[in-house]
């Protein structure tokens, strides 16, 4: 008997595109047989100008097959064992929720198969299959049912799901009245209680709360430690690496990659990356959206001023933005996220934080700039960092973002502590005073053959020197 769960064979989706509703015509009765009397009519007209063309110097345009249509998966082929945990992560639109909407059987492949062997529980959507007007415990029972959940099995976990999800004394209220993570608690708290053989789970850990998400990542922990078939599509790094063993890179909808998870998570934060610690947008590279601001580059320069990709934690690392503006904009403010290679979050600062240059920039006036911060020596670990940059009016516009603008490496070589060849944990590798001092009250020096006393008492030991 096989053991495997998943197996996807060149598989292919295309999407036509460009037909949008004002394009769209509904003939009626009246059109159809208007147009079945013509019909005769138009071959013979069309028959005519085709002769025509053909014996004149006019040319023919062959249209393009491919034109109005777009790939959103094409050759991807892979293999998934029973009982495996497999991360699937890329851009957005790079292809991951076609290739789970595929093996949920929610759509076909227009080319390629893909062979599914057990049940499968299907977490594209959180709260597919809610309804408004019902109250919680009747969603429960509905969405149990959409989801593939038998009356009595729904029954035996009734309470742990609403133990789960939190809302014992909202249960019998309609779910309009619920506020929104009280909704998303319990969409999720039905879906991650089923028990099928396959699960296939589509970024639905972003849910709820913090202390929520972490309760998510524990259920989820706990399904692929119970040996069951997980495909996993996160853009949470962490929960990537703390779920799963192996990991596809998706891109453009093809496959770029399939290996450990750790090596996966790598290659794609690092991917479409300048390696050289600089990040440079093009004109056509940015919407019109972001006018009048509009970025030109990101750098990361060292202490002798240079662009590197890899700086030294024992050294202040420069950042600077440089961008333009077409016309004047009022309260403009320009940041930077940091974060580490597994998404956690470092800090996030911005320019006029310091409340004598908010007075002094309130209005930015038509011109070129560069906003440029220092992050002090001895403040990162090592390790590879993100580096994300974003340009707005605080609760009024945001005119550009770019999440994942670059990264760099850290190298810790001299910081504190490097005479030990052990890994320190953390983001930050500080370097802080310490003091060591010898309590002489308490401690007196040792006399050749006398007793030290400590607190008034012998010590019972003395030196034989």
């Amino acid at each position: 008997m096989s053991d495997i769960a998943i197996r996807v064979e060149d598989l292919g989706k295309q999407y036509k595109i460009g037909m949008g509703p004002s394009n769209i015509h509904y003939h009626t009765l009246r059109d159809t047989i208007a147009d079945t009397a013509s019909a005769p009519f138009k071959s013979l007209s069309s028959r005519f100008h085709a002769s025509k063309r053909k014996g004149g110097d006019q040319k023919t345009t062959k249209k393009d097959p491919q034109h109005g249509v777009i790939w959103a998966l094409r050759d991807i082929s892979f293999d998934l064992r029973k009982g495996k945990v497999l991360g699937v992560i890329g851009r957005n639109g790079a292809g991951k929720s076609t290739l789970l909407k595929i093996l949920s059987r929610v759509t076909e492949p227009t080319e390629g198969y893909a062979e599914i062997h057990g049940r499968v529980g299907s977490l594209l959507e959180v709260g597919t299959g809610f309804h408004p007007e019902l109250t919680g415990r009747e969603n429960i029972y509905l969405n149990g049912a959409i989801l593939g959940m038998k009356r009595l099995e729904i029954e035996s976990k009734f309470d742990e799901i609403v133990a789960f999800a939190e809302v014992e004394k909202f249960i019998d209220t309609p779910v309009k009245r619920y506020s929104s993570g009280m909704y998303l608690r319990l969409a999720f708290a039905v879906a991650a209680h089923l028990e099928p053989e396959i699960l296939v789970v589509d970024e639905v850990l972003a849910v709820g709360d913090a202390e929520f998400q972490r309760k998510c990542l524990g259920k989820m922990s706990d399904v692929a430690e119970e040996g069951r078939t997980v495909l996993f599509v996160s853009h949470n790094m962490s929960a990537i690496l703390r779920l799963t063993e192996e990991t596809i890179v998706l891109d453009k909808g093809k496959m770029e990659l399939r290996a450990p998870s750790s090596k996966a998570v790598d290659y794609y934060l690092s991917s479409g990356f300048s390696q050289v610690g600089e990040r440079v947008w093009a004109k056509d590279e940015t919407s019109v959206a972001t006018a009048p601001f509009h970025p030109s580059s990101l750098r990361i320069v060292d202490r002798f001023g240079r662009v590197a990709n890899t700086v030294r934690s024992t050294e202040p690392i420069t950042i600077e933005m440089h961008y333009s503006l077409e016309a004047p904009i009022t309260g403009l403010r320009v940041g930077i996220y940091l974060t580490s290679a597994k998404g956690e979050h470092v800090f996030t600062s911005f320019d006029t934080d310091d409340s004598d240059l908010y007075d002094r920039f309130r209005v930015r006036q038509i011109g070129e700039y560069v906003s440029r911060c220092v992050i002090p020596a001895d403040l990162l670990n090592e390790g590879r960092y993100i580096l994300g940059v974003n340009a707005s009016a605080f609760r009024i516009m945001r005119y550009f973002q770019d999440e994942q603008a670059l990264t760099f490496t850290v190298d810790a070589s001299g910081a504190p502590g490097t005479q030990w060849s052990e890994a320190r944990l953390g983001l930050i590798r500080p370097r802080l005073e310490w003091r060591i001092e010898q309590d002489h009250a308490k401690v007196r020096v040792l006399t050749p053959g006398v007793p030290p006393i400590l607190d008034g008492q012998p010590s019972g030991e003395y030196d034989h020197d």
